[in-house]
């Protein structure tokens, strides 16, 4: 189930200039924001967990996402 609302990914697709955004565009952004996301998480979690932490800090997701 998606967790992201369509309603912010059209903001963001017009903002960036699209005049006008269908429904499975909206779509498609939110399942790639949510892969993308899942797998970010995930690799955070490792390196937290590698450095000895349950917590995910905002230190583990910028180095998660410098290789992701």
């Amino acid at each position: 189930m998606a967790e992201l609302p369509l309603a912010p990914l059209d903001r963001i697709m017009r903002k960036a200039g699209a005049l006008r955004v269908s429904e499975a565009a909206k779509t498609a952004l939110r399942d790639a924001i949510e892969d993308y996301a899942e797998k970010l998480s995930r690799r955070a979690a490792e390196i937290a967990k590698h450095a000895g932490r349950k917590t995910v800090l905002e230190d583990d997701i910028k180095l998660a996402a410098k290789g992701v």
